[in-house]
């Protein structure tokens, strides 16, 4: 009798049927535990879908959208009062063309200190940016003003979201905001969104109480949990400062000219 070695069938385990498509394919698994399979080259079609092309909102009949987003509601308690804020944008047109809606504001002590809203004209230069121009109006402080707005917003490298803008307004005033935020995914619900704005005027505008060159800055931080998507309620932390003319014009009011304050509220779009 041959040995038992001898009647091992040494292909024993690694037989395939005929059908198989992968027969005469097989391999063992990479030692290192590497994908055995190298990734495959891009193709045009990849390429495609993930850098779609951007088409107009009238044309070839492709699809009017629309947006309506409350980035900031929030409340705070602070050592000077209670107050709310606010801050939302809403957009409606195709990939290249959309009309603008954005406004923020303030209330203290149950009176609005600050309001503005913004029509704007938007045309997208590319995936991730558009130009906008239209005309901002301020409730408040102070008597109301328009402005006519020139800027651009969308999404820089390394996924911050940025806004910059100019203004020109009455009595040959002008004036310069910018925001950029970033948001820190912790979980699949839990996101820290911090933010940083700061507004620069080409004059003073007593009226306003508003000084020339870096008028305010803030910078908050905000951790919020996505109950859904869309809505999602958060906490956070707030620091804002006055500088240069518009400090000594709170000064003169007997207001801060720095104050922090933890807020509360919710983010929702639809």
């Amino acid at each position: 009798m041959p040995p038992a070695s001898a009647t091992i069938d040494p292909h024993a385990g690694h037989r395939m049927s005929a059908s198989d498509p992968h027969a005469g394919h097989a391999t063992p698994p990479a030692a290192d535990g590497l994908p055995r399979e190298p990734v495959p080259v891009p193709t045009d079609a990849d390429r495609a879908a993930a850098f779609p092309l951007l088409h107009e909102g009238h044309a070839h009949g492709a699809p009017l959208n629309s947006l309506v987003r409350f980035n900031r509601f929030e409340a705070w308690d602070a050592d000077p009062g209670t107050g709310q804020a606010w801050e939302g944008s809403a957009w409606f047109g195709g990939d290249v063309q959309r009309l603008w809606l954005r406004s923020e504001g303030e209330r203290e002590h149950g009176h609005t200190t600050a309001a503005d809203i913004e029509v704007l004209y938007g045309r997208g230069i590319s995936a991730w940016w558009d130009v906008v121009a239209g005309i901002r109006h301020d409730f408040a402080p102070g008597p109301s003003q328009s402005w006519a707005a020139l800027g651009m917003q969308g999404m820089a490298p390394y996924k911050f979201e940025v806004s910059a803008t100019a203004y020109l307004g009455e009595r040959g005033h002008s004036a310069f905001v910018a925001e950029a935020e970033y948001e820190l995914l912790l979980t699949n619900r839990l996101v820290l969104q911090p933010v940083l704005e700061i507004e620069l005027h080409g004059q003073d505008d007593p009226a306003r109480g508003i000084g020339s060159g870096l008028s305010s800055a803030e910078a908050g931080l905000r951790l919020r949990y996505e109950v859904t998507r869309r809505f999602a309620p958060y906490v956070g932390l707030v620091h804002e400062r006055s500088f240069g003319n518009t400090a000594d014009y709170r000064r003169a009011e007997d207001e801060a000219t720095r104050e922090t304050r933890w807020v509360a509220g919710v983010r929702w779009w639809f």
